[in-house]
């Protein structure tokens, strides 16, 4: 097989929300913009006109009158998308595998997390990191409270508001043998 049919295959995968390794996907990680995080999250708060050229370099796309306070953390970044009129406050995290689609007048408070992408719930599946991916989708006017964490292929609806109480851990159900099966995967 050649390298762009397995890139290919594997890519495949990704778009379907099954099983893929982090050796698989690593020829993905030149679209990373990790160090332009850096960057964004070192430059000083009222230098409006650096921190939206850093945006736009570091984002998949970026609308008018964004906020996205520092320090904020994104796997690629290359894979958010942000609509108009956009606040993000402090410590927001995205983990954006493949795409976060957000709308316009979304506001994000402290502490949030975006994750595109979870893990197999049995053991035996998550060796070299194995995941899934899918797609979040933020509708417009969208308030998402502190602490929140925003799950793969979520979509939050227009005008709603999310927030996050305070609970004790709790067992949902066991482990079972029928989680191997819970996500298609190639042979192992």
């Amino acid at each position: 097989m050649t390298i762009e049919r397995d890139q290919g295959e594997v890519l495949g995968r990704i778009r379907q929300g099954l099983l893929y390794t982090e050796s698989e996907a690593s020829f993905q990680n030149g679209r990373r913009r990790a160090d332009l995080v850096f960057e964004y999250n070192q430059t000083r708060p009222g230098d409006e006109e650096r921190r939206r050229e850093l945006l736009e370099r570091i984002l998949g796309s970026v609308g008018a009158r964004t906020v996205l306070l520092s320090p904020f953390h994104a796997g690629f970044g290359s894979n958010v998308h942000i609509g108009d009129d956009f606040f993000g406050n402090v410590n927001l995290t995205f983990v954006d595998d493949v795409e976060i689609r957000i709308g316009d007048g979304v506001m994000i408070a402290p502490g949030v997390t975006l994750t595109t992408t979870g893990h197999p719930i049995h053991p035996d599946l998550r060796e070299d990191f194995r995941r899934f991916s899918e797609p979040i989708v933020i509708e417009d006017k969208v308030w998402i409270g502190s602490n929140v964490v925003v799950l793969p292929g979520v979509r939050i609806g227009y005008g709603s508001v999310i927030g996050c109480i305070r609970d004790r851990c709790r067992v949902v159900r066991p482990i079972t043998e029928e989680d191997l099966k819970t996500r298609t995967t190639p042979a192992l």
